[in-house]
């Protein structure tokens, strides 16, 4: 059976592109993302490195938390919260630090313009604009459902991709609930990560 994420063995022969970065911070980090909960009867997804450790992990306990989703990191420390403000067509969704839900940092919306069908989502930075720049924005354009997505920041530089995963031997493909999120240097990790938990609430099986 094809295995998500390598053992210690496997993880020696890991390809050059799928380390996770280094010091300087000019290689990419590409970890692989399983649309599976740690714990039994939940829903979640759970997030490995290249070497097979645990990095961030989603677990939505009950029915209700679909409108709130917490991603945590390995040691289940709370990292950003996800708050659904559901508004027909224009439903939004907020960002926050932690668990807090005092002050969002982002605010998301999917792409209803049918001029713009190639962007999927928009997330707006709601912090003050920072010294080297304008407010940060993100464009996410491709498509969830086929994991293959890109995010461009406000300079329209990519800063991240969604793209199916295949097995490093034999180059036997998994299914939809396991596939690759490449975060470039620009990016951090964290929120690519919540930006996958958005597309999953628009596009995926838990948007009804």
């Amino acid at each position: 059976m094809t295995k998500v994420h390598p053992n210690a063995a496997a993880a020696a022969t890991c390809s050059d592109h799928e380390k996770t970065s280094s010091i300087d911070g000019e290689v990419p980090v590409v970890l692989t993302v399983w649309k599976k909960s740690l714990l039994l009867n939940c829903n979640g997804f759970t997030v490995f490195d290249c070497q097979g450790n645990l990095v961030f992990r989603v677990d939505n306990y009950s029915a209700r938390s679909k409108d709130e989703i917490l991603l945590m990191d390995a040691a289940g420390t709370p990292l950003l919260t996800i708050r659904r403000k559901r508004l027909g067509l224009a439903d939004k969704w907020l960002v926050f630090e932690g668990e807090s839900g005092v002050k969002p940092r982002y605010s998301a919306k999917r792409q209803v313009n049918l001029l713009k069908a190639k962007c999927l989502a928009q997330v707006m930075s709601l912090s003050p604009p920072s010294s080297s720049g304008g407010e940060s924005k993100y464009e996410i354009g491709g498509s969830y459902t086929q994991r293959r997505c890109e995010v461009y920041d406000e300079k329209r530089r990519r800063v991240a991709e969604i793209k199916k995963k295949e097995a490093a031997v034999g180059g036997v493909a998994f299914g939809a609930d396991v596939f690759r999120l490449i975060v470039h240097p620009d990016m951090d990790s964290a929120l690519a990560m919540a930006f996958i938990i958005l597309l999953d609430q628009m596009f995926g099986s838990s948007s009804s």
